[in-house]
Parts: structure tokens; C-alpha cells; sequence
């Protein structure tokens, strides 16, 4: 009985070690130094405009329904972080044709210009989270007579905006170029205000 006894103790004070050691040490630990290393990317990459105000993270997309903007991808989850994820569906799936006719049928009113063969698929397209900020850079292009139309700013002037917003493959290898569509469409508002 004595052996089971303290056999039960030295069970609960390991336990009660490693709680405190993985719940609350590591976690903290973890924190700060995150918060020394890299503050911007522990506190969520969050942008500001010029006024300081918080317009969002670089690492969600979001829903820019202003024309005189560029647009992200789409998004069945309306661009919602916590619920992050995406429905599987087939290319013959109702719903998802639906959706991307209705797209299309958007596409062609507010880009008259631009002809649906030279839309990229990933203005059509949702990405596996529903949360990619970032569009390719022909999807930026494609969308420049209808902000320069809108703005005023010279096809040229955007053109130039995407390409140095354009950001390329992770270590020269992985990934696709690509431009951070928040970053793009802050540059986009104070090219703007000027």
C-alpha cells in the first residue's frame, strides 16, 4: 500500500512539473522571445496607414469591394479568420459553378476592357485557407484599366506600384511570385492622395 501511495505522489508532482514547465514557462519563454526577435510577426504583422490606425494583417486577405482598389482572390468564407478553411468542391460541383459564373459575370461588368480568356484563374479561385492575401502579378495587371480609369493614375504609374510590390519565390525556389494585395492597395491609397 505504501508503494502505490508514493508511487501516486511522485505521478501527481511530475505532472504538476510538466504543467508548469509546457503550460506556463515554454508558452512565456516562447513569447518574449518572439516579442525581441520579430515584434511585427508575433503581434500578427498587423499594417497601419499613415494616421497609425491598424488596416490589417498581411497575412489575411480581405473583401475590397471599392472598384478604384485591386481585388483578391476569392473567398467562400467571406474572408472570416476563425473560420479558416475551405469547402472541397469538384470542379462539377453546383455550387462552386455557380459562384464562379457569378464571379465572371461581375468580372465582365466592372472590367469591361479586360476579356474574360485573359483573366487569371486565381481572381477565380478560392485558395485552400479562403484567406490568401496575396494574387499573382497578372492579377494585379488585369485589373489596372479599371483602376486607371477610376484614379486617374496612368496605366504606367500602376504598373510600377505592382511591380515593386511584387514579391518573389521563398528563397529563390519555392512559391510563385506574387503581391500582397493590403500592401498594394495602402501604396494604391497614398500614390492617390498625392
Amino acid at each position: 500500500m505504501k508503494n502505490t501511495s508514493s508511487y501516486i505522489l511522485s505521478i501527481v508532482r511530475l505532472s504538476a512539473i510538466f504543467i508548469i514547465l509546457c503550460g506556463v514557462v515554454y508558452p512565456l519563454a516562447s513569447t518574449a522571445i518572439a516579442q525581441v526577435l520579430m515584434p511585427s510577426q508575433a503581434n500578427g504583422s498587423l499594417l497601419k496607414n499613415s494616421a497609425g490606425q491598424v488596416i490589417g494583417s498581411e497575412l489575411i486577405g480581405q473583401n475590397f469591394t471599392n472598384p478604384a482598389l485591386f481585388h483578391g482572390r476569392v473567398s467562400s468564407i467571406d474572408y472570416k479568420a476563425e473560420a479558416s478553411g475551405s469547402n472541397n468542391y469538384g470542379p462539377s460541383n453546383t455550387d462552386m459553378l455557380k459562384r464562379t459564373s457569378d464571379f465572371i459575370a461581375q468580372w465582365k461588368l466592372d472590367n469591361p476592357q479586360v476579356p474574360v480568356n485573359q483573366l487569371p484563374i486565381d481572381l477565380v479561385t478560392n485558395s485552400g485557407s479562403g484567406l490568401d492575401p496575396d494574387i499573382s502579378p497578372a492579377s494585379a495587371i488585369v485589373q489596372v484599366p479599371r483602376i486607371s480609369s477610376l484614379t486617374g493614375l496612368s496605366s504606367d504609374k500602376l504598373e510600377q506600384l505592382i511591380q515593386s510590390h511584387t514579391e518573389g519565390r521563398e528563397l529563390g525556389l519555392f512559391g510563385e511570385e506574387r503581391v500582397n494585395v493590403l500592401k498594394l492597395n495602402k501604396a494604391l491609397s497614398e500614390l492617390s492622395a498625392k
